[in-house]
């Protein structure tokens, strides 16, 4: 249920991530029938994946802080997600963009809070 990785970048307490929402993904069946979109459950999910696993690992949610879902991301995208983990909060902050040929578009920010 994870998208394919293209490339990963850490420096220091944050973490970009190149990915691709393949098509043939579970995230995509009957969420629509005639204009598939990726919720906003899977990019969650995403984002506690590669938060716990790679930059606060033993920890787990605890609650959203906030969270904006502004672009839909279609089947086959490819995304930039870029995370920032600041353990004296307890905060991992992500950011979902879709680069376009001449601009970037944000399609989804938002805070976790992790104890």
């Amino acid at each position: 249920m994870l998208p394919v990785e293209l490339d990963a970048q850490q420096q220091g307490t944050t973490l970009t991530l190149r990915l691709r929402a393949s098509a043939d993904l579970f995230w995509f069946r009957g969420h629509f029938p005639t204009l598939p979109i990726l919720p906003g459950v899977a990019q969650l999910d995403w984002v506690m994946h590669y938060g716990l696993t790679r930059l606060a690992p033993g920890k787990a949610f605890a609650s959203i802080d906030n969270i904006k879902f502004q672009q839909p991301v279609p089947p086959d995208a490819e995304l930039e997600l870029q995370l920032h983990w600041q353990e004296e909060k307890s905060l991992l902050s992500f950011s979902y963009s879709l680069p376009g040929h001449d601009s970037v578009d944000v399609a989804s920010s938002g805070k976790i809070r992790l104890c």
